[in-house]
Parts: C-alpha cells; sequence; structure tokens
C-alpha cells in the first residue's frame, strides 16, 4: 500500500508558483502602503530595518530583518514604518526599471530607510483548488523554519543579494523567492496545516487520499460512486458515507467540482473549444456540459474562454505603465 504522505505528494506534485514580477523596494520613514486583494500570492522579504505588517481587519504584526511573509491568496494588507502612518496607494510611489522584471521602487519621507523584496505570483493551478483554500491567509518563515534547515540560508543568500548592486542580481532574487515560497509552502503541508483537519487530514488517509489523488491525476475519467469505492476497497455505501464524512461533501459533487475546475483551465488558459473540452469529459452534447458547468462555476463556458486567462496585477506599475 502507498504511504499516506505520497497520496499527498501526488495531488502537489504539479502545483508551484510561477513568478510575474519582482520589486527591490526602499521605503524612507514616515511611510506605509495598502494593498488591495488580488487574486496573485504576495510575497515579501525584509532586508535591513524592520517594519510593520497588518492583514485588513487584523493586529499588527512587526517584522524584523530577515523575515519573510507569504500571503498564498492574496489578501488585502498593510506594510509600514509605523502603525500610527496613514496608508497610501502603491501609486504613490517611484518607480523603475533595474533589471529585467525587477522594479526599484521609493516611497516614504526623509527618515530611515527600510529594504525590502516583494513578489506577486501566480499558481499554475486553478485558484479554487482545494489546497488553496485550505491554507492560511498568511505564512510567516518563522512558524516553518524549525522544520526546515534550508530556509536561513536562502534568507541569507537573498538579503545579501537584495543589499548589494551587483549584474544579475534581480533575477537571482527572484529565483530564490520561488524557492523560498514553495518551500514554507512545502513544510506548511508536510508540518503545519493547520490541525491537519477537512481537505488535508482525507488527503493523509491511506483509503480516502488514494480515492482523491486518483481524482485530481485523472478528472477526465467518468468516476462513479462505484468505480471510487473498489479503488477504496468498500462497499458503494459505506464509502460514500466514509468520503463525505472525511471531506465534507458527497463523491459526485467533489468529483464534479474537480472536473469543472480543470474545464475552466481548459477554456482559459489553452483556449480549447467547448466541444473539445466536453468530448475530453466524456459529456454527450456541447449543451449537457454546458449547463453542467455553469451550475458549478456559475458562468457560461463561452464566457470563460472569451474572457481567458486574468492577467496577474503587478505589486507596482513599471515605468511604461505608469505613464499610460
Amino acid at each position: 500500500m502507498t504511504a499516506p504522505a505520497d497520496h499527498l505528494t501526488d495531488m502537489l506534485r504539479g502545483l508551484r508558483l510561477d513568478g510575474v514580477d519582482y520589486s527591490r523596494c526602499q521605503m524612507a520613514a514616515p511611510w506605509s502602503i495598502a494593498f488591495p486583494e488580488r487574486r496573485e500570492a504576495r510575497f515579501y522579504f525584509i532586508s535591513r530595518r524592520g517594519c510593520w505588517f497588518r492583514m485588513s481587519g487584523g493586529e499588527w504584526l512587526e517584522l524584523g530583518d530577515g523575515d519573510a511573509v507569504l500571503l498564498p491568496r492574496g489578501a488585502a494588507h498593510v506594510l509600514a514604518s509605523s502603525p500610527e502612518v496613514e496608508p497610501s496607494p502603491p501609486c504613490t510611489c517611484k518607480v523603475r526599471q533595474r533589471c529585467g522584471d525587477v522594479l526599484d521602487v521609493e516611497g516614504g519621507g526623509d527618515g530611515e530607510h527600510t529594504l525590502l523584496f516583494s513578489g506577486s505570483m501566480t499558481f499554475n493551478v486553478d485558484i479554487d483548488h482545494p489546497l488553496l483554500r485550505l491554507m492560511p491567509e498568511m505564512m510567516r518563515m518563522s512558524e516553518v523554519v524549525a522544520h526546515e534547515p534550508g530556509i536561513p540560508h536562502l534568507l541569507e543568500a537573498m538579503g545579501r543579494e537584495v543589499a548589494m548592486d551587483r549584474v544579475g542580481a534581480g533575477g537571482i532574487l527572484a529565483r530564490l523567492a520561488d524557492v523560498l515560497a514553495a518551500t514554507i509552502m512545502r513544510t506548511w503541508v508536510e508540518r503545519g496545516c493547520g490541525e491537519a483537519k477537512g481537505w488535508i487530514a482525507a488527503a493523509r488517509c491511506p483509503l480516502i487520499g488514494r480515492v482523491l489523488a486518483a481524482i485530481h491525476a485523472h478528472p477526465e475519467t467518468d468516476w462513479t460512486v462505484e468505480s471510487l469505492a473498489k479503488l477504496m476497497g468498500a462497499s458503494r455505501s459505506g464509502f460514500a458515507e466514509r468520503f463525505a464524512g472525511a471531506v465534507g461533501e458527497t463523491p459526485a459533487r467533489y468529483v464534479a467540482q474537480v472536473r469543472m475546475h480543470q474545464a475552466r483551465q481548459w477554456l482559459a488558459r489553452d483556449k480549447l473549444r467547448i466541444a473539445v473540452v466536453a468530448q475530453r469529459l466524456g459529456y454527450d452534447s456541447e449543451a449537457s456540459f454546458s449547463r453542467a458547468f455553469k451550475r458549478i462555476i456559475g458562468s457560461a463556458p463561452s464566457e470563460i474562454r472569451a474572457a481567458g486567462e486574468a492577467q496577474p496585477a503587478r505589486l507596482f506599475a513599471p515605468p511604461a505603465a505608469a505613464a499610460e
């Protein structure tokens, strides 16, 4: 029998962060920037002189030199030199191209400088993937570093690159940030996951995990309660009851959601024709697929395909965009 952790590994194998843009920020006190909620993940690394961080409606959190924060779902937040400073939007900062896709950002007053590195990233899976929905609003480096000995070395390397003006520093920083963000997520999955309830706990279960891994690996398969029960080695009624108790919804509902979120990616990202997607998922007609798609996603397949994949939003507008 496959180890429980392997089922979760199978589902996470293709999950990664794709870099969108990065910024090297020099902020002079007093300063405070309010970032709106976005679909992209946000990442911050504090290199010199700490600052304050607050989620929308939350308490202020002091970040020190070498701190790193990952916001997997791009929640609204504020970064500031002090909680007392009135926040301003990111567009108030001065922005110039540094190298490649890395921007130089300056803002604030004429006081002490805080040097930090920020990034905006997207996941290569649908935003409604069960794992993304379960991730906390914020992951802080200090909460996972005890379980991941490689993190301090990554932070030290990032600190050197942020502080120095060496050739190619921007590209190196971007790659280090990708690795660090992925490491934080992996450590959370392996060691944290809150109290490992709900979907994560179900995925770790030797029997339910095997079923979940199969559904995610092959969403195009016409999964039935009977075929999934056979995969788990249980009766139809026993499987359905155990699955619903562990995952929180019926097998049929869960399979339908996974299939339609995959269909949305095929339509928006890959621009496949609706008829092709319907055929891939085993529907007899385009009309029956469209009805099922709209019932779960809330929009017609034609609307999703026409709109395409949403363009990632930058943390700070680059010079060309700022001038438009």
